[in-house]
C-alpha cells in the first residue's frame, strides 16, 4: 500500500542505495552496496565546478568478500564523487574491517572502527545495511547446501517475536507464549 497523497512540495533531493548478493565460484560470498546521492538542482562546488541536477554528488562503493562464518575476508571501497577533494582519501582506512564479523553489534564495531573522521558517513552507513543484505544473500543457500541447522532469528524483529504467531507456526520450539 503505497503512503497517502502528500501536501503539494518540491523534489529537491535523492538518495539511492542498491545492494547485492552473490555467491562466489571459490566458496567466498560477495556483497556490493552502491549509493548515489543527486539533486533536482544544479550548483556550483569548490572542488567539482557546476553540479548539474541529476549529477551524483555521492558516488561509492563497497564490496565485503565473506566467508561463510560471515567473516570479511577482503573489502573494497570507492568513492568516484564526492563534495570534496579529499573525500576518496579515507578509502585506505576501511581495510580495518578485514577480520570483522557479521553478527550483532555490527553497526555498533563499523562506528567504534570507522565513525567521525576514522571513515565516510555515507559509506559507513550504507555498511550497516549490508550486514543484512549478506545473512539475506547467504541464509537459505547455505542451509539447503549443507543443511545447517542454525538457531531461528527470534525477537529480532517484530514477526519474529518469541512470543508471536509466526515463531508459533515456524519454531514451536522456541515459541514463548502462553
Amino acid at each position: 500500500m503505497p503512503l497517502s497523497a502528500p501536501v503539494p512540495r518540491k523534489h529537491l533531493h535523492t538518495r539511492r542505495y542498491e545492494f547485492c548478493g552473490y555467491e562466489r565460484e571459490d566458496g567466498l560470498w560477495d556483497i556490493e552496496g552502491h549509493i548515489t546521492d543527486t539533486k533536482t538542482y544544479g550548483f556550483a562546488n569548490e572542488f567539482r565546478g557546476e553540479i548539474q541536477p541529476g549529477d551524483p554528488i555521492h558516488d561509492m562503493w563497497v564490496r565485503l568478500t565473506l566467508d561463510d562464518t560471515l567473516t570479511v575476508t577482503d573489502i573494497e571501497v570507492t568513492s568516484d564523487a564526492g563534495p570534496y577533494r579529499i573525500c576518496p582519501d579515507i578509502v585506505p582506512n576501511f581495510q580495518v574491517m578485514k577480520g570483522e564479523r557479521i553478527k550483532p553489534g555490527w553497526h555498533l564495531r563499523l562506528k567504534e572502527l570507522l565513525g567521525g573522521v576514522r571513515g565516510c558517513t555515507h559509506i559507513v552507513e550504507m555498511m550497516g545495511s549490508m550486514g543484512t543484505v549478506a545473512y539475506q544473500t547467504m541464509y537459505w543457500r547455505r542451509k539447503r547446501s549443507t543443511g545447517e541447522k542454525s538457531p531461528p532469528p527470534i525477537n529480532t524483529c517484530h514477526a519474529f517475536a518469541a512470543d508471536g504467531e509466526v515463531v508459533k507456526r515456524f519454531w514451536p520450539d522456541y515459541y514463548r507464549g502462553e
